[in-house]
Order: C-alpha cells, then structure tokens, then sequence
C-alpha cells in the first residue's frame, strides 16, 4: 500500500513537471524546475522513511520478543520443579472414576457382589438383634446410607447372610493357619503334633460364633435348606481340607478322603455340643474336642479307619437331628 501510494504521488509530480517543460522557459524558470526536482526527491525520501519502522522501534520489539520467551521458559521451569509435588502425583493417578446415566460421577467403581459383600458384613452387626433375618440386612444396609429396599439384591434372604458369614470366618481361618505355616518354615515357631493342631484349628474357627452363639441355632436350620445344602456343604469341605493341608497331610491314597471324612465329623458334632454348653468359656465343648480329635489322630488300621468313616456320617446325620430340636426350643442354651 506504501509503494502504491508513492508511485501516485509520483505520477502528479512528473504530470507537474511536464507542464512546466512545455511552456517557454527562461533561465528563472530552469532555476524553479531544479528546485522543483529536488523538492520533490526530498519528499519521496521522507515518505519512503516514514514507512519503515524505526530501529528503536525494532529493537524494542525483539526486546519484547526476548522477554516474553524468558518468563514462558521461567514458566515452564517452575511448573517442571512442581511436578514432583502433590499435583503430579494428583495428575499421575490413573482416573478410576465413572459416570452413570444421570451424569454424576463417583470415585471409585463397585461391582454389585462388592456392595453386596459390604452390606451382609454390616448387616451383622445386627444379627444378635434382628436373628439371621432379612431384618438384620436392611439394618445392615441404612447404616451405609442405602434404603432398606436394597435387601431386593438378595435372592436367598437370610440364606446370603448365613453363607457369607461362614465365607468370611473361613477366610480369616484360613489366614491364620498360613501366617502359622510360614513362621514354621522361617523356623520362628516350632511344629505342633497332629492332634495339637487340628484341636487348635476346630477351636479357633469355633469359636468365630461365639458372638452370635444365641441365634446361631437358627443360622444351622437355615444351612439344612435344600437349596442351602450345596453351598453349606461347599463351605465344610473346604474348611476341612485347608485344615489337613496345613497340618500337612499329602496323602492321596483313601487316608485323604477317611481323614476329612473324620474331621468333618468332629466338627459337626462339636458345634451341636457347643451350642448346648453351658460351661466358662465353653471348656465341656473343648474338652469334647480334644477327646474326638485324639481318636481321628490313633486311627491306624483300615478297618478302624472305615469304622471312623461310617461313625463321622452317622454322627452329621444325628447333628441334623439335634438342630431341628434347637429350633423347637428343646435343647437351647442355658
């Protein structure tokens, strides 16, 4: 735009100039046509300067330029020492939460056998209160902020409750018998006998009812539900093996199904003794214990072995029996 406007301006110079050319001159006139020139020269040297910027102009520029760079690196620097602050590790969590249909987000994500797990374990808190009934549940369920409508989640009612309180006794069993084995193997503990041990490990997981020892008949009679058996039996058998495992019996010939035959047993009939006791601190049931444990460890020949079998089946059968006399209120605790 610069140069188009000197060439304009330019042009009615020259068209001035030629008009004075073509009229008769005298040597005043040549003086005033020099003088024209050189007028004219001088303007288009100023107007030529005027549109470039000026050299502090441009200096001040880069100046600018320079500065604002240093305080983008003095940025980028600070924000570099403050990665290793909270704010980095804030930034480098992974992003766990989730958004549901009506837009909110939560933080962490829950699987419904979780919430479930996290209100049955609530829930029996009020077992002694409420039995082993959906009751408990939903009284388990308001004390996470839940309405008591979420005991709908729950297909087998009281049956989930029961079977998950045999879950977690299980695993806390099962836990402690492992701590146990590995101070062995580090040689800080020394090994128990046979019979120590399993009378040990049926106490422990015994005594896992003893704050709900009142209502625990009824959680037995809800266990002989048809569609509770599976599971119940599930749970003692497994129960049973780590038991073994851990006394460390690797037999794998009829010994592993006679011994866990046994134990299951001694066990069952154990917990109907111990929910009859009377005794401090249940001694007549540990002593009841100690005596089947020392017969299950003397077994020696096949035929006694077979014998304990057939008495270790009899004796679930007559459990069955003695709980259904519970439930009537015949043989309750005193």
């Amino acid at each position: 735009m610069a140069a188009l406007l000197r060439g304009l301006r330019a042009g009615r110079t020259l068209r001035g100039l030629a008009s004075v050319v073509a009229a008769p001159t005298s040597a005043k006139t040549q003086c005033s046509l020099g003088r024209g020139f050189y007028c004219a020269a001088v303007k288009l040297q100023d107007e030529s300067k005027s549109d470039q910027p000026s050299s502090s102009s441009s200096t001040t520029y880069h100046e600018h330029y320079h500065a604002h760079s240093a305080e983008q690196d003095a940025a980028a620097a600070s924000q570099g020492d403050s990665a290793s602050g909270p704010a980095a590790e804030e930034l480098s969590r992974p992003n766990t939460s989730y958004q549901d249909q009506s837009g909110e987000q939560g933080e962490d994500y829950e699987t419904e056998e979780q919430l479930q797990a996290r209100i049955l374990t609530a829930a029996l808190e009020f077992v002694p209160l409420h039995g082993w009934s959906m009751e408990a549940i939903a009284a388990g369920a308001e004390t996470l902020g839940l309405s008591s409508a979420s005991t709908g989640m729950f297909s087998n009612g009281a049956g989930d409750l029961v079977l998950h309180f045999i879950t977690q006794c299980n695993s806390q069993l099962t836990e402690i018998l492992a701590e146990q084995h590995m101070q062995v193997q580090l040689g800080q503990a020394e090994p128990k006998e046979t019979a120590d041990f399993l009378k040990d490990a049926v106490e422990t997981r015994l005594r896992m009812y003893i704050p709900y020892i009142e209502t625990w008949p009824q959680a037995m009679s809800i266990l002989l539900l048809p569609h509770n058996i599976p599971d119940s039996l599930k749970h003692l058998s497994t129960l049973v093996d780590d038991i073994w495992y851990y006394a460390g019996d690797r037999s794998t010939d009829m010994n592993w199904y006679t011994k866990r035959a046994a134990l299951t047993g001694i066990y069952n009939t154990t917990e109907l003794v111990m929910i009859q006791d009377s005794s401090p601190d249940f001694q007549d049931t540990w002593n009841f214990l100690d005596n089947r444990i020392q017969d299950v460890v003397n077994m020696a020949t096949t035929a006694k072995q077979v014998q304990s079998t057939g008495e270790a089946m009899v004796q679930g059968l007559m459990g069955a029996a003695v709980t259904l006399k519970n439930l009537t209120g015949l043989n309750q605790r005193r």
